[in-house]
């Protein structure tokens, strides 16, 4: 068909063509037509659909949370409180306190004549007895004037006896007119003088030998030697003792009576009340950690330390296997009786301000201020004397800017902190089962048997043998009923063991060493014998015969 053919005269109208397409009215039709006429517009209708609905929803989420998070806020803004109740105190107070342990003697010795040491006797921790030698002084000085005293004092002795006789001889002749009486009163104050002479020349001897008598330096007790300061040459002086490179002098030695002890414990003031014959004392001491000692109370100095506001106390104990030594370190745990019927309270608890001592509780959520007479602070808690009673509920720790009406919020007190704890209850442990000993002994008396069986292949080294032996072809598989085996079965076996028998490989193998023979357990014939089992074994046999029960399986 031509151009020509396909073309319309003037006027007439196109034929109507037939489409494949189904005709669509309405709303969907008018989506069809935009969808195939403008895709990219269909495209963005969609995502500012999605944008905006994510926008609505973050709006949403911010509303939701900006509403929670100003409820949690005013909530927040409530001061939380946890609420206590002050209890009573108990019928005794303990406190820790630091202790100087002393001797019940202690004396340092010094020396009382100038001279030389010549030896010494006790070194340190010798034990001594009251006036036993601890070292001797050589004195050449003193012992010259000792001998020229002693020489002074003949002479004044001699003058004496003349003084005597010649007084007597002029006392017959007073009442003769060959003496006159002025003479014979001469005579006779004469005798006096050289009386009194003779006194004092004996005095002087006296103290030179008390001077000698300190060349010997002695204990003063019974105790132990603590210190010792000199040597074999030292020069010491009356001055106080041994001379040192500074010119100064000390002590000898220190002897210490450690039988008993002294213990100075310095007392705080607020337990100054307590003190009383009544209170004792738990020492410890570092070197013996868990071990305790009883000391009693001996006396208070009734005064304290204007430094320390202290008053030292002393306390006394019994030192019988000397383990504890003078000058130690101890912790005092004082007990001393106390009121139980005082409130105690912890000293969080109390609110220090201008007042004076207060404390908050709390009443229709809101707090109020409470006063409160405190008596002695025992360093955690305090006394509560009055304002409290045992069932009121006290704030356990308020804040520093906590006023009377300011609303509070109460929250469950923290476990551990101030809650009490709960000790959880003992599991009771499970009984363990009871064994029967007839059963255990026959186990026993089958386990060499089964230990035999279970052999190594290859011992160690140090075990194996040079050649081997043909294995034994004595039956090993036949055992008795009950579960023993038999007289061969068992010297089968024993003749594997023993040496010059040979295991696979030519080795030998090593016999363990059983429970019987360490001496843990009986053996297995000495088990069988108090079950009344078996009788004696019999020679070359390496088990007991066992006749089996007629009720036996």
């Amino acid at each position: 068909m031509s151009t020509q053919d396909n073309q319309l005269p003037e006027g007439a109208a196109p034929a109507t063509q037939k489409s494949d397409t189904p005709p669509t009215k309405g709303l969907l039709g008018r989506y069809l037509r935009l969808r195939k006429s403008a895709p990219l517009l269909f495209v963005g209708v969609t995502v500012g659909l999605a944008m905006a609905g994510l926008a609505a929803w973050g709006i949403t989420q911010r509303l939701v949370h900006y509403g929670l998070l100003t409820k949690e806020t005013h909530q927040n803004a409530i001061t939380p409180v946890v609420l206590i109740s002050p209890h009573k105190g108990p019928a005794t107070r303990s406190v820790d306190l630091p202790a100087n342990l002393a001797a019940w003697y202690e004396a340092p010795i010094y020396a009382q004549v100038s001279g030389y040491v010549k030896a010494w006797y006790t070194d340190y921790g010798a034990r001594v007895k009251k006036g036993e030698v601890l070292a001797l002084i050589s004195t050449p000085s003193l012992d010259a004037q000792f001998a020229a005293a002693k020489a002074h004092y003949d002479v004044v002795l001699a003058r004496y006896h003349l003084a005597l006789i010649t007084a007597a001889r002029w006392n017959a002749l007073k009442g003769t007119q060959a003496v006159s009486r002025q003479e014979v009163d001469v005579q006779a104050a004469n005798a006096a003088a050289e009386k009194a002479s003779l006194e004092a020349a004996s005095h002087e001897v006296e103290r030179f030998q008390a001077l000698e008598n300190f060349k010997r330096i002695v204990a003063p007790f019974d105790g132990i030697v603590t210190a010792r300061f000199v040597n074999i040459g030292d020069y010491v002086s009356d001055n106080g003792g041994s001379l040192n490179t500074h010119g100064g002098s000390g002590a000898l030695f220190s002897v210490a009576d450690i039988s008993k002890m002294r213990v100075f414990v310095s007392v705080p003031q607020d337990y100054a009340a307590a003190i009383s014959p009544q209170i004792s004392a738990e020492l410890t001491v570092p070197q013996y950690p868990g071990r305790k000692f009883h000391a009693n109370f001996l006396a208070t100095a009734r005064a304290f330390n204007a430094a320390t506001r202290t008053v030292t106390t002393e306390l006394w104990l019994e030192n019988k296997d000397d383990a504890l030594w003078p000058n130690s370190y101890a912790t005092a745990h004082i007990v001393a009786p106390s009121d139980p019927n005082i409130l105690l309270l912890p000293t969080s608890s109390l609110i220090f301000r201008g007042y004076g001592m207060q404390v908050a509780m709390v009443k229709n959520n809101r707090a109020v201020i409470h006063n409160v007479t405190v008596g002695t602070d025992l360093g955690l808690e305090s006394q509560i004397i009055t304002g409290l009673k045992p069932g009121d509920k006290v704030i356990a720790n308020p804040v520093a800017d906590l006023l009377d009406g300011d609303k509070v919020r109460l929250v469950k007190p923290t476990r551990g902190y101030n809650a009490p704890a709960v000790l959880p209850k003992p599991v009771p442990m499970p009984a363990a089962p009871a064994t029967d000993p007839a059963a255990e002994l026959r186990r026993l008396a089958a386990e060499p048997t089964s230990m035999t069986e279970a052999l190594p292949d290859k011992p160690p080294p140090s075990q194996a043998t040079k050649g081997a032996t043909a294995p034994s072809s004595a039956p090993s598989s036949a055992k008795q009923k009950g579960g023993l085996p038999s007289p061969a079965s068992t010297k089968a076996k024993a003749a594997q063991t023993t040496k010059g028998g040979a295991t696979k490989g030519g080795r030998h193998a090593a016999a363990p060493v059983l429970p019987h023979q360490k001496g843990l357990v009986p053996s297995p014939t000495e088990s069988l014998k108090a079950e009344g089992l078996s009788g004696a074994g019999k020679p070359g046999h390496g088990a007991a015969q066992v006749k089996p029960s007629p009720s036996a399986p």
